[in-house]
């Protein structure tokens, strides 16, 4: 009775979503003509509620709230470092995406390669950004499917064979044909069903686990008794020195790299303005705080004695509510994550299609293509990217793309020079950016596969682990800095500037007020 009660809460959701996507085409419909900017962008109109669902449910990825727990269930303190990474990229995005969006807005701008494009008229700069958001988002991608099969295994509701498979690619085909027909709309009618669904069922999980588990000493106690400790203050709970400095490096080279990838600037860029996305920004954390009581679940999964598989601690929190919870609440938990990994999924295939359109087939392929046709051809990959992130996680084992996801976090973060540091001055120059992102892209993918694909790695033998996204973008910001006066007193030329930034900054005075100042 409580698997069929759990089932039909969880189809429940998953229906309501499917029908929000039905109304997607609704939400600011606008008379224009066919154009990526309004399949992609919703025509730049979103208000701050829908651009703080959107946002906040496009970075909030079902992994990620099955990955952090799980993170913490296997290994204690270490996995909190993403909630001062998510409150860093508050004050970031306050700063970096409003301004970012004030350039692209004036200029047309979709993708933050054309953004590079028209700051260093270069096109090979902007082509390796763009090529290296596509890379870190597919296994990105592939992840949330990961996220929904562990959840479903959890719960009873992936049944083995390929039925389950089944299962699983019906869930993702509605929202494949959602995402194909209205664009960036469709993801953001279902993420006002992520938000309530998720904070109704994790404050609901939260208060029964505090309950039955004699409230927040008796799960942190129970924790540390299973982790080996003999209480909360001497366990695996709490931080050791030597692990500080990678928990820092970690915390800011996540937040820096996070804004970079193309997923999140596709979301930033929807909004109506730049008061729209501070106001977002100053909204944030409510989401941060989700994920710190999802951390919170994972050490409850150790008091409460859950065993998750070997090589499967994400299973962590579906297994613990799975055992606790009634089958309805079991079954809108469920529902709320596998709806959690749908919003993220869907824009991270509208702005890898839309990367490639812009920046590799309109630039070296068609250039004379129409509006309409770069629509026809974003939807064409982005549904492209659907079918190859199935591929991949029903043709390789689910580690290959945890690996290259953590390899494409430290490749995305590499891409910050040119475009975070390009904001605010044009003086590193463009072919000095390249060599800088050579090197920091060889350098991180060394250093993370020398590790056995652990992104946490000491420099040399004995010295602090630390973050390789951060190793490599400190060497790429050394290389960049070292060559752009060799090239200049070589007299190699630089593009033009079609921004309207200031080339450098300028110390002493205060920035223009008005469109310019961001």
């Amino acid at each position: 009775m409580a698997g069929a009660a759990m089932t039909t809460t969880f189809l429940a959701v998953i229906g309501g979503a499917s029908l929000l996507a039905v109304t997607a085409r609704r939400l600011h419909p606008g008379d224009r003509l066919p154009s990526l900017e309004g399949w992609a962008l919703a025509d730049r109109g979103l208000g701050a509620g829908w651009t703080w669902l959107l946002l906040g449910g496009t970075v909030y990825t079902a992994y990620t709230f099955t990955a952090v727990p799980g993170l913490a269930y296997g290994n204690g303190a270490s996995a909190f470092f993403a909630v001062p990474y998510t409150v860093i990229v508050c004050p970031l995005a306050f700063v970096l995406l409003s301004r970012l969006w004030e350039v692209a807005r004036r200029h047309g701008y979709i993708t933050a390669a054309d953004f590079v494009r028209g700051r260093y008229g270069s096109a090979p700069l902007a082509l390796v950004v763009a090529l290296t958001g596509i890379l870190a988002t597919m296994p990105y991608l592939a992840l949330q499917l990961l996220g929904i099969r562990a959840v479903l295994t959890a719960g009873g509701l992936y049944p083995p064979g390929a039925a389950g498979d089944l299962a699983m690619v019906a869930v993702f085909a509605g929202l494949a044909v959602a995402t194909y027909r209205h664009g960036l709309r469709a993801p953001t009618v279902i993420s006002a069903l992520k938000a309530v669904a998720v904070f109704v069922s994790l404050t609901a999980v939260c208060w029964l686990v505090l309950d039955r588990l004699g409230g927040p000493g008796g799960v942190f106690d129970g924790a540390a008794r299973a982790l080996g400790g003999t209480d909360a203050a001497h366990s695996p709970l709490v931080l050791t020195p030597g692990q500080q400095p990678a928990y820092a490096t970690l915390a800011l080279g996540s937040a820096l790299a996070l804004l970079m990838y193309p997923h999140v600037l596709t979301a930033g860029f929807a909004a109506d303005g730049t008061r729209t996305l501070r106001k977002v920004s100053a909204g944030l954390p409510a989401w941060t705080a989700l994920l710190a009581l999802f951390g919170f679940l994972g050490i409850a999964a150790l008091a409460a004695g859950v065993r998750a598989p070997a090589g499967g601690a994400e299973a962590a929190v579906p297994m613990l509510v799975d055992r606790l919870m009634p089958g309805p609440l079991a079954g809108l938990v469920f529902g709320s994550i596998v709806v959690g990994a749908l919003v993220p999924a869907a824009v991270m295939s509208i702005a890898a299609a839309t990367s490639f359109v812009r920046n590799v087939y309109v630039e070296y392929v068609h250039p004379t293509a129409t509006p309409k046709r770069q629509v026809r051809v974003a939807k064409a990959v982005s549904l492209t990217a659907k079918l190859g992130a199935v591929a991949f996680v029903f043709g390789l084992r689910d580690q290959d793309a945890i690996n290259l996801q953590l390899l494409g976090g430290v490749w995305i973060l590499q891409v910050f020079p040119a475009v975070a540091v390009g904001l605010y001055t044009r003086w590193l120059h463009p072919r000095a950016l390249l060599a800088g992102w050579a090197v920091g892209m060889a350098a991180g993918t060394c250093l993370v596969v020398r590790e056995g694909f652990s992104s946490i790695v000491p420099l040399v033998a004995g010295s602090p682990e630390i973050y390789a996204g951060v190793a490599a973008l400190v060497l790429n910001l050394a290389v960049a800095v070292a060559a752009t006066p060799v090239l200049a007193r070589l007299g190699v030329p630089r593009g033009p500037d079609a921004t309207d930034l200031p080339s450098r900054p300028r110390a002493g005075r205060r920035p223009p007020t008005g469109a310019n100042n961001a």
